[in-house]
Formats: structure tokens, C-alpha cells, sequence
């Protein structure tokens, strides 16, 4: 098959599972993954048009995508703050919304003397990684209850050449945190099951349920217990960060005021949403 063929297989494959631009992004993206063809070299090289000895590759691919399987886990990585990250069904996919509280974090942090930074619930290890090698003189640490996760958080971090110390914890659990902080940072589950029905299939199907949702009837679960690993983790003048469900973002600010934290700030994210918020330890 020529690689117009291709494309056009795409589109029939996959029409009315997604939009036309997307199947187009889709199309690209398998292209460069899977013959090192980028978008913009095959508008220049018409000879790159020509016929692809092997499409099983491209077959499987769309094969995925038909069920929905996100890009991401089907090409084994995704980008993340100007880096490429390996993922699977055992993490999270980053979103450019966390990208954005990895910016907040590295503007606040960055006026502090070697900053002992944790980083709770890690999943593929982006946002410490980001941060060890956006703020010089760190001390970056992470944890996850997941072992298939921590294994991809460490595989990213060594390729990535980044210093971070991983490690497995509960933080729902009894044990405490034994170390200090300067910085705790958290993106914990807090999509409500009953928000289940407004996902799409990509993400109820493929992600993670562990990292994404969190039950109804005490939806802040996760936000009260690291709260709480702070009040004894985070030093006096420490800050403490979280990614938020935007529908929650008051029932955060109040439990937050309810312990010993002050100037709380909710921030908005590229849609508009209230989508991030950090606090300063007393």
C-alpha cells in the first residue's frame, strides 16, 4: 500500500469513532512513530508517497485505535514538559494541565536554597523528573503504592537523566512520612465514579482506575490524608500543592483553611478551569 492508502484506511476505518481532524493527527502520528515520517516530510519528498512493504504495523495500530486504546499506550510514550515519557496501561497518560502545575511549582520553588521536594502518587514519574531537572540543586523524591508504576517511573528517570529517589507507600495507609519537605506535590484521584458518564472510552477503558477515581461520598479522601502527612512533612514556610477536580475547588480551599495553611491560591488552567492550587505551611 502507498502511504495516501494508508491514510485513507485511517479514515475508513475510523470514521464516526472520532473527528475527521483527529483521525488526520492519529494518521501522523502512527506515520512517524512506526517509518520516522514526520507530517511536514512528506509534504516536501513526494517520493515518500510511495509503496510500504510492511503494513502489519499499521494494521495493528488501527486495530487499537478502533477500540479505543489511547495513542499514547500505543506508541509505548507521550511528551511531557518538552520530554518524551514512556507509559503504559499501568500509569496515567500526563496531560498538559499537569505540565502547567509543573510551571507554577518550578516558578515558586526556584527561589529556594536546594529544595527537598516530594512528590505523592507519582504514576509515570513526570512531574518529578520535570522538577529535578528544572530546579537546580533539588532533592527530588517520589512515591506510588503501584510497583508496575514506580518501574516506569524509574526507567524515565534514568533515561531522562534525572535524580529522583522513588519509593512505594501507601498514603492512605498508617505509616507516616519520615522525612521533611520544602515542597509536597499531589495529582490523587479525584474524579467523583458518578463523573464516569461524562469520560470518554479511551481514558474508562485504558487508564488506570486506581490514579482516577475516588468514591462520591468522601471525595476529598485523598486530599485530607496528604493534608494531613503535612502538617508534619512540610516545614514552616513549605508550600503544598495539588491538581483539583475543578467541580471541588471550594470544598478544597475550606479544607485547607481548616489546618495550618495560609495564602491559598486556586489557579485556572488552559481551559479556563479551576484546575490547580497551592498552599504555604504556617
Amino acid at each position: 500500500m502507498t502511504l495516501p492508502q494508508i491514510k485513507e484506511l485511517f479514515f475508513e476505518r475510523l470514521q464516526g469513532l472520532y473527528p475527521e481532524t483527529e483521525i488526520e493527527s492519529l494518521f501522523y502520528l502512527i506515520l512517524e512513530h512506526h517509518l520516522g515520517i514526520k507530517r511536514i516530510d512528506l509534504a516536501l519528498r513526494p517520493e515518500l508517497r510511495t509503496q510500504v512493504q510492511d503494513t502489519d504495523d499499521f494494521e495493528k495500530s488501527l486495530d487499537q485505535l478502533a477500540r479505543h486504546r489511547p495513542i499514547q499506550y500505543i506508541m509505548g510514550q507521550t511528551e511531557f514538559a518538552g520530554m518524551t515519557f514512556k507509559v503504559d496501561e499501568s500509569v496515567l497518560i500526563p496531560r498538559p494541565e499537569t505540565e502547567e502545575l509543573v510551571h507554577w511549582i518550578t516558578e515558586t520553588a526556584l527561589h529556594l536554597t536546594s529544595p527537598r521536594i516530594l512528590d505523592i502518587g507519582t504514576g509515570s514519574g513526570c512531574i518529578p523528573i520535570s522538577l529535578s531537572k528544572r530546579i537546580q540543586g533539588a532533592e527530588v523524591h517520589a512515591l506510588d503504592i503501584s510497583p508496575m508504576a514506580l518501574e516506569i517511573a524509574r526507567d524515565n528517570a534514568r533515561r531522562l537523566q534525572a535524580e529522583v529517589r522513588f519509593f512505594q507507600h501507601d498514603i492512605l495507609g498508617p505509616e507516616e512520612l519520615d522525612l521533611s519537605y520544602d515542597v509536597l506535590v499531589s495529582n490523587p484521584p479525584y474524579v467523583r465514579k458518578s463523573e464516569k458518564g461524562m469520560m470518554r472510552d479511551n481514558v474508562l477503558k485504558h487508564e488506570p482506575e486506581l490514579a482516577l477515581f475516588v468514591d462520591d461520598e468522601d471525595p476529598l479522601l485523598f486530599y485530607r490524608r496528604i493534608s494531613e502527612h503535612a502538617l508534619r512533612s512540610v516545614e514552616s514556610g513549605g508550600y503544598l500543592f495539588f491538581e483539583i477536580n475543578e467541580a471541588l475547588a471550594d470544598r478544597t480551599i475550606a479544607l485547607l483553611a481548616d489546618g495550618p495553611f495560609t495564602d491559598i491560591e486556586v489557579k485556572k488552567d488552559i481551559y479556563g478551569k479551576d484546575r490547580m492550587i497551592r498552599a504555604v505551611k504556617k
